[in-house]
């Protein structure tokens, strides 16, 4: 008996011990691209041709990343970027709540057939509506506006099936419980069905702003290039340019853009686990 209890805690020990290096593996692929990134932000541009290159700066050129923000207008493009993105997360989780919470307890005509159009817009490239949605756009005089950088993004069809999914888990019982305390629809979904979907709600949040605020083609186009309405990432291609000692004061600008999307994974990275291990255990 304490040979087989000393097997299976040898095999459980290995099983753990081979999670652990698969999970360390897999953050040094992540992470060492990032890492050497911050590096090369903080060398001169000679450094950067240096065979091998170096793993860390000797001596950091901190004030690369001082003209990124003031000689590449940081400062202007993550605003632009906040606004749009903050309408952009807005707009996408107000539309998917009350999508699917229709989609989850209200009967009409057609619901099935509706929601999987909704699911079919995920097999849709968003290149292909880029033609459709500029004309739309340029018609409603929301060129070069940011009503024309948002508009078209407040609505999602992952937003609507993620929330769907979740309002579904919510127990019949508890549905029953608030219509026999007077429970309309809205009263049910702000003060019962939302509070409980509030880890999908995040997930969707954090999925919403790195999308919009990643953007780069569509603030392209619908601005035209224009520099009072240009993001980051459009910032950030103009701050590369075409000289080589250009090349550290472009990384320390996407550092810089980089840091707002570690902050919002750190706030919301209970909720973003909670949610994506959602139904897995009873």
């Amino acid at each position: 008996m304490p040979v087989e209890v000393a097997a299976e805690r040898r095999s459980r020990w290995l099983r753990k011990a081979g999670s652990y290096l698969l999970l360390t593996i897999g953050a040094i692929i992540v992470l060492v691209p990032i890492y050497f990134t911050i590096v090369n932000s903080l060398l001169r541009p000679d450094q950067l041709a240096h065979q091998p290159p170096p793993f860390y700066p000797s001596t950091p050129k901190w004030h690369n990343y001082v003209t990124a923000w003031n000689s590449g207008q940081l400062s202007r493009y993550l605003t632009n970027s906040a606004v749009m993105t903050a309408f952009i997360v807005a707009g996408q989780l107000v539309t998917s709540v009350l999508a699917a919470y229709a989609f989850a307890f209200l009967r009409f005509p057609f619901k099935r057939t509706l929601f999987l159009l909704c699911l079919a817009t995920l097999m849709i490239p968003l290149e292909v509506t880029f033609i459709t949605n500029l004309d739309t756009v340029s018609s409603l005089g929301w060129f070069n506006t940011y009503e024309g950088l948002a508009v078209p993004f407040l609505a999602t069809g992952f937003g609507i099936f993620l929330l769907r999914q979740a309002f579904l888990q919510i127990p019949k019982d508890l549905q029953e419980a608030a219509r026999l305390d007077g429970y309309g629809h809205w009263r049910f979904m702000t003060r019962v069905a939302v509070p409980l979907a509030r880890p999908s709600l995040a997930a969707l949040g954090v999925f919403s702003f790195l999308g919009a605020w990643n953007q780069y083609l569509w603030p392209l186009l619908s601005t035209g290039g224009t520099k009072p309405l240009d993001t980051v990432q459009i910032g950030l291609k103009q701050l590369v340019g075409t000289q080589a000692d250009s090349i550290p004061v472009a990384l320390a600008g996407a550092v810089i853009a980089f840091v707002p999307l570690v902050i919002l994974l750190l706030v919301f990275q209970k909720q973003l686990v909670r949610s994506l291990t959602a139904g897995a255990v009873k």
